[in-house]
């Protein structure tokens, strides 16, 4: 007994060590089992003699070594780069190994797919310039590179992209060797290598395996094809590899397999919305519950996301979109990383679902990360999809740079689901080798262009260098005399178009383009700023075209582009009308006009985007959009009543919309209205002998004056019409013209005034927005109603002037916001004074002497006061005293030109 107390201590603390011991095993195989652990793993560092390590990985020089085939023509050279910026790595792309003539790299592997890494740096090394290498890779009868120039990939201007690296999917049979052959294209040019990267992988990381049963693996064909998985005959290149939300990751913090992972903004990021990058660097993954293996992507890729933005509206509806180039006539796999890391947030099946488009093909209706990872969170995931980009020529068809976009877009509020939003955490493009002729090669990008034409020139080594300098001036000077013509020409043929132009538009009856108040975007800055017209950005349609949202000023100004269709019922006339107007007129109630683009036959608007769109969709109860509420559509209706004010009393000529519309009422992010569309304004009656302007109808059917329909007489009445049809249209919820209901409710008009004669406010009721119904007082339903049904007069004359309408609308605006209470205390104090005050409010508002055209309002400066002062207004004095506070015109925005 006495042995064994004695042996008790040294007994526990070996338990505890080996307990401990174990532990930081476990500890090690967990940590571990991130890292792949390759069978094959070469770095060769070329042109470089002996072995260095560089972040940890050993680069062997290709000097000396088994893995060049002897040459049986010229042999090929080693060089070191003149220069090498701090931007761009030593290893391995101080040194290059190059040749005018094949030479082949043989690298003995084991079998399975490999990574084959090809690195170029094309700089000005000893003993050749990099602008004469044009050479083609292939490996075996597969072609990766075909008449490859590595001048052309990188970007002069940019540092962070000054090398190439071109990363291919390779599988290599039993038995085999992995040789890589480089061919100049000409007996002058030259192929180089700077560093080669062999790494195995495992076997069905992105090849597709026979025996798997799980369906959630396959590899999902879009549009037309034949792709059903990627068998291990096929080879691929990986295009982009992207760490979406968050910043690039290093090869040496990959999982094993040295990838590189960039960030996707903002490169290929369209535009990061506020509030989109969503991180979850605190949690703890589960690859438990999920067939995909751990050393699949790097734990920082799932745990960074992009999302819809936090801080967006909800009435927002644009696309999360990245765009990336790729070569067309190949098929391409898209693999895209999912994790849900917000576990607070997303629990359930059903929380978070959305759509995934892939180069505008619809891939997932109904994307569910929960459902994908077996109704679990924190679970990574991946999705593969296969995109045939052909061309009708077929395979064989001429490739070229084309884009292939990925967006992902919010269901509709109709369709369940409790967070609406969207979430991507990685993007990997593959091209897939053709079966036709085992190519992978694409073309060169387009030269970036220059002032005058490269000075290199290849010659014979026997020529001096006296020779060298005067062909190199003969041929400066011959290019400096061909540039020259050429401007000349240039100069002088746009002059002669602009005379025409000028010509043209003068026999139109228009002056020139205001170019100096407005500005002027050329048809590329139109393209760029809508992805070419792309019709995922169209927010309207129109009489005059599509209106697509843009991005101009580096993606970061959102705009509306307004586009003439060809066939257009409105023409130049209408376009040059817009311009001139608008570009002359700035208030806070009027759309304001950015520029325009005038190039061939695109005529193109610019304007500020509106983020709540028009007034009409607004008003009609879209599943996405909360209903207005009746204060919201008097602010709204107030403010497109101040606009047209100013255009009718305000700007230096009176001026009459003639389109005046829900639908050219916009409504801002801060739901402020602004009149737009002055396509077909003209310049109103001036003098005090005119009353009208004798001009051919144009309009909007259900809103135009039926005195300008009938007698083609245009006054600012007119508009004073129309407005009164929008003033129904916001109290109905309803179009002024629905001709497949019963006949006595078809016009929305007819059936307002025969519904006020029959019983007044309360007959109004049937007609009346049911949401509205419970938050309309009738002091503020009469007083509304009576101003609409004096808006519509028959007989302009008897129709109030804008500035009557606006002081209405103050004036029922207040209604609304101050209560009962206090409008008897502000009218009088006693209760029986407030009662008589109400009696004489009644008189004002309800009785409504058309005959006089007498229309009464209280501006909404008198409640400030504590006192009531009504002002009686004659409809003949028309706008030339409208007796409105100049606080109207104390709203003009910015009065100076853009």
């Amino acid at each position: 007994m006495e042995n064994f107390r004695k042996n008790r201590v040294p007994i526990e603390t070996t338990l505890s060590m080996t307990l401990l011991l174990l532990l930081f095993l476990l500890f090690s195989l967990e940590v571990n089992s991130y890292e792949y652990d390759p069978v094959d793993n070469l770095a060769i560092n070329c042109g470089f003699s002996g072995s260095i390590t560089f972040f940890e990985r050993n680069w062997v020089g290709d000097i000396d070594t088994k893995f060049i085939e002897p040459q049986t023509e010229q042999p090929s050279v080693t060089s070191s780069a003149s220069s090498t910026p701090s931007s761009v790595d030593q290893v391995p792309f101080a040194t290059v190994r190059h040749s005018q003539s094949k030479f082949t790299y043989s690298f003995p592997v084991s079998n399975g797919p490999k990574f084959l890494r090809l690195h170029f740096y094309p700089t000005t090394y000893a003993n050749f310039e990099p602008n004469n290498a044009l050479f083609s890779v292939t490996v075996g009868n597969l072609t990766l590179l075909k008449h490859f120039n590595a001048s052309l990939w990188v970007n002069r201007d940019d540092d962070n992209y000054l090398t190439v690296t071109k990363e291919y999917i390779i599988n290599v049979e039993t038995g085999e060797r992995l040789n890589v052959t480089f061919t100049p294209t000409t007996t002058t040019s030259y192929a180089f290598i700077n560093g080669i990267e062999v790494v195995s992988m495992p076997p069905y990381l992105y090849y597709t395996d026979p025996n798997d049963s799980d369906p959630s693996d396959d590899l999902k064909l879009l549009g037309r094809g034949t792709q059903s998985g990627i068998d291990t005959h096929k080879a691929l290149e990986t295009i982009y590899r992207v760490n979406v939300g968050e910043n690039q990751i290093s090869p040496h913090d990959d999982t094993g397999m040295f990838r590189y992972w960039e960030n996707d903004s903002p490169r290929y990021l369209e535009h990061e919305y506020p509030g989109s990058y969503q991180s979850g660097f605190n949690v703890q993954l589960n690859y438990k519950h999920n067939s995909v293996p751990n050393y699949t992507a790097p734990e920082n890729v799932y745990k960074t996301a992009r999302s819809y933005g936090k801080y967006a509206d909800a009435a927002a509806n644009y696309n999360v979109t990245w765009n990336f180039e790729v070569d067309s006539e190949f098929t391409y796999m898209v693999r895209l990383h999912f994790c849900e890391f917000e576990y607070w947030l997303i629990k359930n099946v059903g929380d978070r679902v959305f759509q995934i488009f892939i180069g505008d093909t619809l891939a997932e209706h109904n994307a569910d990360v929960i459902v994908w990872s077996a109704s679990s969170n924190l679970v990574p995931v991946h999705r593969d999809y296969a995109l045939p980009l052909y061309s009708q020529g077929g395979s064989s068809s001429q490739s070229k740079k084309i884009n292939l976009s990925i967006k992902l877009r919010r269901l509709p509020k109709s369709m369940i689901t409790r967070y609406h939003d969207v979430i991507l955490n990685g993007i990997e493009i593959f091209k897939i080798s053709d079966d036709a002729d085992n190519n992978l090669a694409g073309p060169n990008p387009q030269p970036q262009p220059v002032l005058s034409p490269p000075q290199q020139v290849l010659l014979p080594s026997k020529n001096s260098n006296n020779t060298i300098v005067i062909i190199v001036v003969v041929v400066v000077a011959v290019s400096f005399l061909i540039l020259a013509f050429a401007m000349g020409v240039l100069v002088f043929l746009r002059r002669r178009r602009r005379s025409r132009d000028t010509e043209d538009t003068k026999k139109e009856g228009s002056t020139s383009l205001p170019s100096h108040l407005c500005r002027y975007f050329t048809i590329a800055e139109i393209r760029a700023a809508t992805n070419n017209f792309d019709e995922v950005f169209i927010i309207g349609v129109g009489g005059f075209g599509n209106v697509y949202k843009g991005y101009i000023d580096g993606g970061f100004t959102p705009v509306a582009i307004k586009r003439l269709k060809s066939g257009s019922q409105q023409g130049v006339n209408e376009f040059l009308n817009e311009i001139e107007m608008l570009s002359q007129l700035r208030h806070v109630h009027l759309v304001s006009l950015i520029g325009y683009c005038n190039d061939g036959v695109e005529m193109i608007l610019v304007y500020d985007f509106m983020q709540h769109g028009t007034l009409r969709e607004c008003l009609y109860h879209s599943d996405s959009i909360q209903p207005l509420t009746w204060k919201q559509r008097l602010e709204i209706l107030l403010g497109a009543a101040r606009g047209l004010h100013y255009l009718h009393a305000g700007a230096k000529h009176n001026i009459i919309h003639r389109d005046v519309k829900s639908t050219n009422i916009l409504l801002d992010e801060k739901w402020v209205a602004k009149v737009s569309d002055f396509g077909l304004s003209k310049v109103g009656p001036t003098g005090t002998s005119m009353t009208h302007v004798s001009t051919v109808v144009k309009g909007s059917f259900g809103y135009l004056d039926p005195e300008y329909y009938k007698r083609q007489r245009l006054t600012l009445k007119s508009d004073v019409y129309s407005f009164g049809v929008v003033l129904l249209e916001v109290l109905s919820a309803r179009p002024p013209l629905v001709r497949n209901l019963e006949k006595n409710k078809v016009s929305l008009v007819d059936w307002f005034r025969r519904c006020y004669e029959q019983g007044g406010i309360y007959e109004i009721e049937e007609i009346v927005d049911p949401y509205l119904k419970d938050s309309i007082s009738d002091d503020c339903l009469r007083c509304y109603c009576q101003m609409a049904l004096s808006c519509l007069h028959d007989d302009g004359n008897q129709r109030p002037a804008m500035s009557d309408v606006v002081g209405v609308l103050e004036f029922a605006l207040q209604l609304v916001v101050v209560s009962e209470e206090d409008r008897r205390r502000r009218f009088g104090g006693t209760q029986e004074e407030g009662i008589e005050s109400e009696q004489r409010l009644s008189r004002f508002i309800g009785d409504g002497d058309h005959e006089s055209g007498g229309v009464l309002f209280t501006s909404s400066d008198d409640f400030g006061s504590g006192t009531s002062k009504v002002t009686t207004v004659s409809a003949s004095t028309e706008e030339e005293n409208p007796l409105v506070s100049a606080t109207v015109f104390s709203e003009i925005g910015n009065p100076s030109a853009r």
